[in-house]
Order: C-alpha cells, then sequence, then structure tokens
C-alpha cells in the first residue's frame, strides 16, 4: 500500500533502480543516514526542509504519480509537484467551468461547502458540551449564522458569513482546550500554540485534499467559494472547509488535552510560535492515524477510512458538475 513521508531535515534526493534515496544534511555539510523508499510505496514526499533534487528525479517522480508538497520553516505551505492531470476529462473541464462561470450554479456549491463546514464545527461544539464545557451559547449563534447561508446570493457575503461561523467556533477553544490560551485566530505569524496547530493542520488538510482531487476528473484550479487565483490550487481550499473540524481540529483537541503535545514542544521565536520538530512528528503520526482511520459509511453499508471521505467527496462534487446527482456535503453524524 502506499503511503505518504515525511521529510524534516534539508537533504538531497536521489534515484537508486526502483528506489528513491535521501540523504540528510547538516549546516556544515556532513551527510547522514540515507534513507530509501521504494518507489512504488509512495504516493506523497512532504518537504518541511530544503530538498536538493535535479529535473531527471522530478521527472521520475511524476511518472510513478508521487506528489511532493514544501513548506517552509514556520510550517507554511509553499507549494507542490503535482503529477500529471492524468484523469481530467473535457466534459467534466466544461462542466466545472460552466458551474463557475454560472452565477447561480456557483452560489449553490458555495453555500454547499459553507453548510458542511458550519454543522461539522457545531458537532465538533456538541461534544464537549456534553462533557460539560460552558459554549451551549456559541451554538445557537452559529446556527443564526447558518440559517442565513441559503439567503445571501453574493460569494462575499457568504464568505462573510463563513468568517464569522469560524470566529464564534474559535471562541470555544479556550473552553475545549483549557491549558492554552488561543486569543483569537492569528495566521501570519501565528502567535500562540493553537495557533500554530490550526495552520499546520489546515496545511496537511489543504494537500490532502488536492491529492484526493489529482484521482479525479476534477480541476483543482476552478473553485467555487474561494476565488481561483494564480499559483494556487483553490478547489482545495473549498472542500478542506468541510474537513478541517473533522480532521484537523479534533486531532488539536486530542494531542493538547491528552498531553501528547505541551508546551515544550513549541518555539517561541520572536513574535511568532513554532512546532519544533518532534512536535511535527507528534502531529503526523495523529494525522496518518486518523486518515486511516475507518467509519462504517451510512450510504456504502461498509467501512471507509477518513482519507477516502475526502475522494467520495470529490466524486460526488464531479457527479453535481455533469448534472447526474446533486452535491450535498459531508456532515457528521456522530
Amino acid at each position: 500500500m502506499k503511503k505518504s513521508y515525511y521529510l524534516f531535515n534539508p537533504g538531497r534526493l536521489s534515484r537508486k533502480d526502483n528506489t528513491l534515496k535521501f540523504i540528510p544534511v547538516d549546516e556544515e555539510g556532513n551527510e547522514g543516514q540515507p534513507k530509501y523508499l521504494p518507489i512504488e510505496g509512495v504516493n506523497n514526499l512532504f518537504v518541511f526542509g530544503s530538498l536538493d533534487a535535479n529535473s531527471a528525479m522530478y521527472n521520475f517522480l511524476g511518472k510513478n504519480q508521487v506528489n511532493v508538497h514544501f513548506f517552509d520553516f514556520y510550517e507554511h505551505y509553499t507549494g507542490s509537484f503535482m503529477a500529471k492531470d492524468y484523469l481530467l476529462a473535457g466534459k467534466a473541464q466544461i462542466g466545472q467551468t460552466n458551474h463557475y462561470l454560472d452565477g447561480r450554479k456557483r452560489i449553490v456549491l458555495a453555500q454547499k461547502f459553507v453548510e458542511g463546514g458550519a454543522h461539522n464545527m457545531v458537532k465538533n461544539i456538541r461534544y464537549y458540551e456534553k462533557r460539560g464545557r460552558e459554549i451551549t451559547t456559541h451554538i445557537a449563534v452559529i446556527e443564526g449564522y447558518t440559517e442565513k447561508i441559503t439567503t445571501t446570493f453574493n460569494i462575499s457575503e457568504l464568505m462573510g458569513i463563513e468568517g464569522n461561523i469560524r470566529q464564534v467556533y474559535y471562541e470555544t477553544f479556550d473552553q475545549i482546550v483549557p491549558d492554552f490560551e488561543m486569543r483569537g485566530r492569528s495566521k501570519q505569524p501565528p502567535k500562540n500554540e493553537i495557533n500554530t496547530l490550526i495552520s499546520f493542520g489546515n496545511m496537511l488538510c489543504y494537500t490532502l485534499c488536492l491529492d484526493q482531487i489529482y484521482h479525479t476528473q476534477l480541476n483543482p484550479t476552478i473553485s467555487f467559494l474561494h476565488e481561483p487565483g494564480t499559483r494556487r490550487y483553490s478547489l482545495a481550499l473549498d472542500l478542506a472547509e468541510i474537513f478541517k473540524p473533522l480532521l484537523v481540529d479534533r486531532i488539536i483537541f486530542k494531542v493538547l488535552n491528552k498531553k501528547i503535545l505541551k508546551s515544550t514542544d513549541f518555539e517561541q521565536n520572536t513574535n511568532k510560535v513554532i512546532l519544533k520538530e518532534k512536535g511535527k512528528k507528534a502531529f503526523l503520526k495523529e494525522w496518518d492515524s486518523r486518515l486511516n482511520e475507518t467509519i462504517r459509511h451510512r450510504s456504502l453499508g461498509r467501512s471507509v477510512s477518513y482519507k477516502h471521505l475526502v475522494k467520495l467527496e470529490c466524486y460526488k462534487l464531479a457527479k453535481h458538475i455533469l448534472g447526474i446527482e446533486a452535491y450535498q456535503p459531508f456532515k457528521m453524524w456522530w
């Protein structure tokens, strides 16, 4: 089974027959112990340090459908090398473009992404409300905003509603994770531990959605809620709205409440907080475990992994675009 690999140290990537050879290199240029990865077992590389690789290597990765995602020192996503769009189909491409250009069609999908995300946020809050957290009033406020989703037909207004929902949602984090203070959302830079984990986790969710889109007929650059722009795969941002509460936030609550991550796993750097390598590895271990975890799918009548849920969401979106079946966002039922 193919899996993702995480490269934390600067190093050189080369090919040895059908195996990837990664040699870590320290600041003085000293080489560490090589790491060998059989190409048939790799589907994604996540690079958190500088990577020295030539065009022949990227050609080899592309032919073997291996995607490479890059992050800088502060865990910010900086870009991806994606294998050839081998599944793109003309009919789906035309349909997706038409749904973006037709304002009535676009707003329907944009509303669904916000609706699904809001529902899953409320599910998280209710889970902790039942465990004694005093966050009942936040649910009522979010539900009030949610009622406005279907009454607005302007993307900017809809984004404003989504922003208000998320702001109220983040206000509950201080109750859900009592040992850490969030003090509102801060992104560039993240100013405390929770914001650092949100930024790190959201980038992982974004790349997960991007990777699953590439296994369907959808074009990742044509989106509906977020405005398509240069140098970003905005459809992955749309889908991530639905899955961030389910994947990222649940993991954050777990690693902090169960003390899998502690304050010593973070580093205060001028006006920003950075997750140390040990902390990254611990979070990524929980991330991989979560993606491989399975649930009994109501519609399919069988168990599917959380990772596969994202691909199923892509399939549902493609069916909507092709006029086969109206899209309904994934909503937690537990």
